[in-house]
């Protein structure tokens, strides 16, 4: 095959050379962010992407080439998931393993023999990873109103035991007078005869100013010795 001869090898060279500084440009931003998938991690899945395309070209032509690749996506995943982490509520991670998917895929282009593809591609790469921080960090720095975000909502009534059946009943029919549905009301015993009584709305975005009135209410009844709602966002 004459791919195979001393041809085939100097465009094999070409290919690597090329995915080698595509995936050195990729992995460069992600070292001076000091991710976990740096430039040596970025450099070889680029460089391994491009060489199992680029045989299998060589070896058994365009089909071939679609079915490793199709393997190298799935692969990538797996190596993916080993830089993303969980800490507590926070997922950690999952733009540096994107970044691994991207520069397989940018490889991957080298070694089909489609340079333009993979050099356009590596520049939308970093500018996904560098123009768009500006723009995250001012949609962080947003405020989020409770009637937008998607969250978990309470509202916690502290009663007596004696008191307990009447004060479920009027929570109940409070927060659902104001038209949110209560998805379960916990009991939670405290020392000295206390009973706290939590209930869940089924609603996930709510207007504030409505559950300020369900509460006010609630701590005007002679059964309710304390009320209060709170939100917990959904991760």
């Amino acid at each position: 095959m004459e791919t195979l001869g001393f041809g085939g090898f100097s465009y094999t060279f070409v290919k690597l050379l090329v995915a080698f500084i595509l995936g050195t440009i990729i992995g460069a931003e992600r070292q001076y962010r000091q991710r976990t998938a740096g430039l040596r991690t970025n450099v070889l899945v680029a460089i391994g992407a491009c060489q199992f395309v680029a045989l299998t070209v060589d070896l058994s032509g365009a089909a071939g080439a679609a079915r490793v690749i199709s393997t190298v996506v799935s692969g990538i995943g797996f190596l993916g998931a080993g830089v993303i982490m969980k800490d507590g509520l926070n997922v950690r991670g999952l733009n540096t393993a994107a970044t691994l998917w991207c520069s397989a895929a940018a490889g991957a282009s080298i070694g089909a023999g489609l340079m333009p593809h993979g050099v356009l591609f590596t520049v939308f790469i970093i500018g996904g990873n560098t123009l768009l921080r500006p723009l995250v960090n001012a949609i962080n720095r947003i405020p989020v109103s409770e009637g937008s975000s998607e969250a978990t909502y309470e509202v916690r009534v502290m009663t007596t035991m004696d008191q307990m059946s009447h004060a479920r009943e009027h929570v109940q029919e409070s927060i659902e007078a104001a038209h949110y549905p209560v998805s379960d009301i916990q009991i939670i015993d405290r020392p000295g005869n206390v009973v706290d009584l939590v209930a869940t709305l089924v609603s996930t975005s709510i207007n504030p100013n409505e559950l300020d009135a369900v509460v006010a209410a609630l701590r005007k009844l002679d059964c309710v010795t304390s009320a209060a709602w709170s939100s917990r966002t959904i991760v």
